[in-house]
């Protein structure tokens, strides 16, 4: 079975909507960049992030780059 994949800024916009409903205005990197913040707060519940993201789009990404490569750069 394949590993599940995620967004982890699914994660992070699910706690910040709740805790807006819940009348609290948070902030993420409200001084800077909000990768580290973010990055933070997974690992709080747990979660490994990681710079690629979800790995289905990755996965995509990649495909589509090396077919773009085959017609482009290969010569018949």
């Amino acid at each position: 079975m394949a590993a599940e994949t995620y967004n982890p800024w699914t994660i992070v916009n699910l706690v910040f909507t709740h805790l807006a409903e819940q009348g609290l205005h948070p902030e993420l990197g409200a001084a800077g960049h909000p990768g580290e913040p973010a990055a933070e707060l997974l690992r709080a519940f747990g979660i490994v992030p990681t710079v690629e993201g979800d790995a289905r789009v990755q996965a995509g990404i990649h495909d589509e780059l090396a077919g773009l490569r085959a017609r482009l750069l290969d010569t018949p």
